[in-house]
């Protein structure tokens, strides 16, 4: 079992996880992501995503794709952690774990305040498992966001500021 950073040769596999993950969140039909798409944000001339690989036997079985946020209110970076995905038959082995935990140092090795991500609320599993680590939810917040037409459209209807 290893958890390394990602490399131009796993984009492939982390395409392919990308997808197994939003299958189990019902949600394929929504994946637009290319290995061309991929490879451009993490290996690109200024790459805004980072991953890690989890590895048994020498495939990649897991992953966990994050990027910067920033806190005003700390006044300090974070990892906002966008997909962590361990393949089924995989799970209970202690990878998701590590691969969590990894982020987990690298915020404290670079002096980051935050590690965050979302989880579907029917997502029982998920849930247990952050909890188990210590994580807690923010029951408080609601997570917004503006997609396809709708974000197009709301920046299409610009107001004139002066009147």
């Amino acid at each position: 079992m290893t958890v390394r950073p990602i490399r131009p040769d796993d984009v492939p596999a982390v395409v392919g996880l990308v997808r197994e993950l939003a299958e189990y969140e019902k949600a394929a039909h929504e994946v637009r992501l290319t290995e061309e798409q991929l490879h451009t944000a993490l290996f690109g001339d200024s790459p805004a995503l980072f991953g890690h690989v989890a590895e048994r036997d020498g495939a990649v079985v897991g992953t966990a794709l994050w990027f910067l946020n920033f806190s005003t209110w700390r006044g300090t970076h974070g990892i906002y952690l966008e997909d962590l995905y361990v393949q089924p038959r995989h799970r209970g082995s202690g990878l998701g774990r590590e691969l969590l935990r990894t982020l987990a140092a690298t915020c404290v090795e670079r002096g980051y305040d935050r590690l965050e991500w979302s989880v579907l609320d029917w997502n029982e599993p998920s849930i247990a498992f952050y909890r188990a680590a210590g994580a807690v939810p923010m029951d408080e917040w609601t997570v917004f966001r503006l997609t396809d037409r709708a974000l197009a459209g709301f920046a299409a209807d610009r107001r004139d500021a002066a009147g």
